[in-house]
């Protein structure tokens, strides 16, 4: 089969396009025939070798989605079921979704059914799936919510505009604001529905504005600046680590937190096998259009990858198997 696989930590040059032999079947795992995947900022951080358990030579990729080509579990999976597989050590411990085929462990393996175009579908598992489950953990799907205001730190990655799109879809009147780095992305961003854009100036909000609900892709970076703009009785959902940062030094919730307010956090490790349906679901329901804005082709994963970095880059970035597909 074809796959990418990267010997040492590096640039985008570090992945190579070659021939790899067809993983084997085990017991307790499937053979997955690869449609499609997303890529992922968790997956630049292990292509630079910053993540300190992956071993090299692998194959990246946290996430993908495809159809049975064998398996152990044929009750559970056969073959040509739909699947999706995310996370878990997928892509670190042993390879992952960057190659025509994947043998992944059954219990990372989630049956799906879905009439989207594969484009569509690959954007899906970690960035919607994530989206999707801090949505929730916003008390965002619970009815009425038009009157709430909400902040998205990180607008413009790929999980912001799912956010964003999943938001507005189920409750258009819904205030939205997003943010960015970058105040040239502005009217991207609100061509992908944000009401408002706010600058984001190392971390520091160029706003007095407050908000009732607020899905920070930052994370432990700019934590403490989300503190002080939250409404009481509000949220605050810490999600993403887009700012590099992986822990809260010296945190103290009595000092660090305004009075009447909650934090919760989401990652896509969270409860698979019951949400992934869920979600593909809702999409369908309410017509989410979940089209990333990028689609590479397996031999393009380097390209994909210096496009991701780029200060340039916006939204959901994807590769299609196009031989899997043909």
């Amino acid at each position: 089969m074809k796959a990418i696989r990267i010997y040492e930590p590096g640039g985008p040059e570090k992945l190579i396009y070659e021939e790899v032999p067809t993983p084997q079947l085990r017991e307790g795992w499937s053979l997955v025939k690869v449609l499609g995947f997303g890529i992922n900022h968790s997956e630049i951080f292990t292509r630079k070798g910053q993540s300190p358990s992956v071993k090299f030579p692998r194959i990246l990729g946290i996430e993908c989605v495809g159809v049975i080509e064998d398996s152990t579990d044929e009750e559970r999976l056969p073959a040509g079921q739909q699947v999706i597989s995310i996370m878990g050590e997928m892509g670190r411990a042993f390879d992952g979704g960057y190659a025509e085929y994947a043998l992944l462990p059954n219990e990372q393996i989630y049956p799906v059914e879905t009439t989207l175009a594969v484009a569509s579908w690959a954007a899906m598992p970690e960035t919607y799936y994530t989206a999707f489950g801090s949505m929730t953990n916003l008390h965002l799907t619970d009815g009425n919510i038009s009157g709430l205001s909400v902040l998205v730190r990180g607008a413009t990655s790929g999980v912001g505009v799912a956010f964003v799109r999943l938001l507005k879809a189920y409750d258009q009147k819904v205030h939205v604001t997003g943010t960015s780095r970058n105040a040239s992305k502005a009217e991207l961003l609100k061509a992908e529905g944000f009401d408002e854009v706010v600058i984001d100036q190392q971390n520091i909000l160029q706003t007095e504005a407050r908000y009732d609900r607020v899905l920070d892709l930052i994370g432990p970076a700019a934590l403490r600046d989300t503190f002080s703009h939250m409404n009481e009785q509000a949220i605050v959902c810490c999600t993403g680590l887009l700012g590099g940062i992986w822990s809260l030094d010296r945190f103290d919730p009595l000092e660090d937190m305004p009075p009447n307010v909650y934090l919760t956090s989401f990652h896509s490790g969270n409860d698979p096998a019951a949400r992934l349906q869920e979600m593909i679901d809702f999409v369908e329901h309410y017509g989410v259009d979940v089209t990333p804005a990028k689609v590479f082709s397996l031999p393009q994963v380097p390209e994909a990858h210096r496009y991701l970095e780029s200060t340039g880059s916006f939204g959901k970035v994807v590769v299609v198997n196009q031989e899997n597909n043909s």
